[in-house]
């Protein structure tokens, strides 16, 4: 049976989240709902990873798989009838065992933070009015890409066989009023862009040392860890794939 992949792009606070919850409007309960309407069956839907409730992506994906063919009449379609805050981008025919999730190589994701009250980031970033130092903030950003175990940075209760990642890049950057964090890397734990952030902001006004970040993430424990960043200043901005797994 072919299989697809569902590109797609959204803004996250109006839903609870990425994938379907019992009694909770989410990304995959409307695309599902759209697609219901246009290819007149049941869909489901299989998603590339979690997202938290207001968390927005430039791109994430979705797979299902059809026997009827499925043409790019489709995109039209479903944006026609999709809530504004959710744009399909692209429809990809996949290899019948590729996998949205599982085959992914990295993702990336970036944290946006303004230091000047702002009215209209209010839902696209953190409002953050405290002295930062960037150099610092890059040091311990440093000190991130060469660690494997990120136990420290993942919250209570998460069901995985292993807290080992590799990531690819760690980096803060500011852009006048806005500062932002990007990290890629082949996996990530539940919170645990957030609490880096949060975490990361402690060296960055000073509260804590370089060392006693480093400190921090030996401990292997998610309660000296931070998770103060609100969702809103998150963003999934890709996921990659190998190219053969696109037909």
């Amino acid at each position: 049976m072919p299989r697809y992949f569902i590109e797609l792009a959204y803004c996250g606070t109006n839903y609870s989240g990425f994938q379907i919850q019992k009694n909770a409007s989410t990304i995959q309960e409307k695309i599902e709902q759209a697609l219901k309407t246009i290819i007149k069956q049941e869909i489901n839907l299989t998603g590339s990873s979690r997202t938290d409730a207001g968390v927005h992506a430039h791109q994430n994906f979705f797979h299902f798989d059809i026997e009827q063919k499925v043409n790019q009449q489709i995109i039209y379609n479903l944006n026609a009838i999709l809530p504004n805050d959710i744009a399909i981008k692209k429809i990809h025919l996949v290899t019948p065992n590729a996998h949205c999730r599982f085959h992914a190589t990295s993702r990336e994701y970036q944290y946006h933070i303004y230091q000047q009250k702002n009215p209209f980031l209010q839902n696209q970033a953190w409002f953050y009015p405290y002295p930062l130092n960037i150099n610092i903030l890059n040091q311990a950003a440093t000190i991130i890409a060469s660690q494997n175990n990120f136990s420290t940075f993942s919250k209570k209760h998460t069901q995985v066989n292993n807290f080992n990642c590799t990531i690819f890049k760690s980096q803060w950057a500011q852009n006048n009023n806005i500062i932002t964090y990007t990290v890629e890397a082949n996996r990530f734990l539940r919170g645990m862009v957030r609490g880096l952030v949060s975490t990361m902001l402690l060296v960055g006004i000073n509260k804590i040392t370089l060392q006693q970040f480093q400190n921090i993430i030996n401990s292997h424990n998610c309660s000296n860890a931070n998770f103060s960043a609100p969702a809103q200043g998150l963003f999934l901005i890709n996921v990659k794939y190998p190219s053969d797994l696109f037909l």
